[in-house]
């Protein structure tokens, strides 16, 4: 149970947006701005830097949905997902996706641990000024949002078949008001 009076309906971080627009607005144009752009990184790459964070932050909910949402991106296969959850270094994606993951998993520790040999390292695997910056600002988001979902105790659903009709919803219509305001899609309907 959630530490404020928030609609339980809603899992996650979808009930805090909920309970305060105001303050949702800002959060999911982000949410859209670092997801979903089509600039350099893929949106399958933008949602496992994403699930690679929650994940080291431990933010169940958060580390599930944008798994769920990346899988989405990659045709249901979910194979890579967990890789990147257990060694992202052994993980079938590219050298520059593994040199970005090196450099979120640093501000997930704290900004200061990203070094100019992580960044050299990123460029020469392919990386570009925007690509990193995009990184390190998923990065510093998601602990953001990581530490608002976990410190309000926000409803984390344990059943993982809840998280792919959702991740559906958001891959195709983005992280937009409808987050707090549309029904908690069926597991099946995905």
């Amino acid at each position: 149970m959630a530490h404020i009076t928030v609609n339980e309906a809603l899992p996650g971080i979808r009930s805090l947006l909920a309970f305060s627009p105001l303050t949702a607005e800002p959060l999911g144009m982000l949410a859209e701005l670092l997801l979903r752009s089509d600039e350099g990184l893929s949106k399958a790459e933008r949602e496992l830097i994403a699930t690679y964070v929650s994940h080291l932050n431990e933010c169940f909910y958060c580390d599930q949905s944008h798994g769920a949402i990346a899988c989405y991106y990659m045709n249901g296969d979910n194979n890579i997902v967990e890789q990147i959850r257990k060694d992202f270094s052994k993980a079938a994606v590219s050298a520059k996706l593994k040199a970005l993951l090196n450099i979120a998993g640093k501000v997930q520790k704290g900004g200061k641990y990203v070094t100019s040999n992580d960044v050299a390292a990123a460029k020469s695997a392919g990386a570009t000024d925007h690509d990193i910056h995009d990184t390190v600002l998923i990065a510093a988001a998601f602990c953001l949002f990581n530490r608002y979902v976990d410190g309000l105790a926000a409803n984390t659903p344990d059943d993982l078949s809840t998280y792919a009709p959702r991740a559906k919803q958001v891959a195709e219509n983005g992280y937009g008001k409808h987050i707090f305001t549309a029904t908690q899609p069926v597991p099946g309907t995905h």
